[in-house]
């Protein structure tokens, strides 16, 4: 199960990013190229591959009975499932026929 923990750290990091590149988008306060383009790459690209597979895994590990939770914080479980809304909900404004 360390597997699991470091994919959730990993995956928190990267949620984490997303958030930060969701408010440089909005507000545009950061002005170097450079490590913005980094932020957006971590934020957006591997916050969508390590997020839904982290949580794909607990969903896994649920059905079949393992008990992850003895091992992982519930704070990063919850943490990561309430980030995967939020990317959803995000993914959803993005193709929102009436944005601009």
């Amino acid at each position: 199960m360390r597997w699991l923990f470091f994919l959730s750290r990993l995956a928190f990091i990267c949620n984490i990013f997303f958030v930060f590149t969701f408010f440089i988008q909005v507000s545009n306060w950061m002005s170097g190229l450079a490590i913005t383009s980094t932020i957006a790459i971590i934020g957006y690209l591997l916050a969508a591959l390590f997020n839904p597979l982290v949580n794909f895994s607990y969903l896994v590990l649920v059905l079949i009975g393992k008990k992850f939770w003895a091992m992982i914080p519930s704070w990063l479980i919850i943490a990561n499932i309430v980030f995967l809304i939020m990317q959803f909900i995000y993914i959803l404004y993005l193709n929102d026929t009436l944005h601009t």
